[in-house]
């Protein structure tokens, strides 16, 4: 059977709003609902906008305007070949909050999107209100505990995708076989795949979602040798002055609960860690606690 066709789930309909906003020089898939103080919800690899479908109604019907965004390379949003590294994405993302008239949000972010909710609390703090890291320690924690508690070896994947051609081929084949496979992988729950797993593999079909996704992964291990890599873990030692609500899934075998250790040296603000018993996605296998998190850490900051 056919996978569904990938614009189709990309416009998937709801109670929100589809736009395209331009910002940083590239085009934006946005989807907004509600009104109230701004959230902006940054996915990860291998989703989309989607991801936050459940928050985003959460969010709205609790008094926010939720914005939630693809990727450049991702979804709806442009896929240039170029500006696949923390300091793009964090002027993107700064860049569509000023697109939309919003001056700060509030940042939540998983995986790769919540890498860029940390960059952005120090190279964009005048568009943050405050971030909420989901399924990412902060960058140098990251750094520093690759070697220890077995964290190098789960992402072994990171290798492979460096070699050209040959990790987007495997991707794309099987009508995107992989991709399901390792959202399997990473879960500590699959059932919200066998629900959704077609839809992210169908968006993940779009032409060249697969090159442009790959792309976050290879900037980050050159990084370690990279003049703008080593430019930009210098500008994270700076502190993060807004607060910071960590959420992380403790059967993540991806991204091991050992590696968020010492993510609040980080933060000048507050910094509140908080647990699931959930894999990779949080967002997607525990929709109702991750929201009920959030929101609850949003109305301390907002109707104190």
């Amino acid at each position: 059977m056919p996978l569904l066709d990938p614009d189709r789930v990309i416009e998937a309909p709801g109670p929100w709003t589809h736009r395209q906003v331009s910002a940083n020089g590239a085009r934006f898939h946005v989807v907004e609902l509600g009104e109230g103080p701004a959230c902006l919800l940054l996915h990860g690899f291998p989703t989309f906008w989607w991801t936050w479908r459940n928050q985003l109604t959460a969010l709205a019907d609790a008094g926010y305007r939720a914005i939630a965004m693809d990727l450049r390379g991702y979804g709806g949003s442009d896929h240039p070949p170029h500006g696949y590294d923390p300091a793009t994405q964090t002027a993107d993302a700064a860049g569509v909050l000023r697109s939309l008239g919003v001056s700060s949000a509030y940042v939540i972010g998983h995986g790769w999107g919540a890498f860029g909710a940390w960059a952005m609390g120090v190279l964009e703090p005048d568009a943050v209100l405050g971030i909420v890291p989901i399924s990412m320690p902060h960058p140098r924690a990251m750094r520093s505990n690759l070697l220890r508690a077995g964290q190098w070896t789960t992402l072994g994947y990171l290798l492979n995708f460096q070699v050209p051609l040959l990790p987007e081929r495997s991707l794309r084949r099987h009508e995107g076989h992989r991709v399901e496979e390792l959202m399997r992988r990473w879960s500590g729950s699959t059932d919200w795949i066998d629900a959704e797993g077609e839809v992210y593999r169908s968006a993940f079909m779009r032409w060249p979602t697969a090159h442009t996704a790959i792309e976050y992964h290879r900037w980050a291990v050159r990084s370690f040798w990279r003049t703008d890599g080593r430019r930009f873990l210098s500008a994270m030692a700076e502190p993060i002055t807004t607060d910071v609500l960590h959420i992380h899934g403790v059967l993540d075998p991806m991204v091991l609960s050992a590696s968020c250790g010492g993510s609040g040296r980080f933060v000048k603000g507050s910094y509140r860690f908080a647990a699931l018993q959930t894999g990779h996605f949080p967002q997607e296998e525990a929709p109702d606690d991750v929201s009920a998190l959030i929101i609850e850490w949003l109305n301390e900051r907002t109707r104190s």
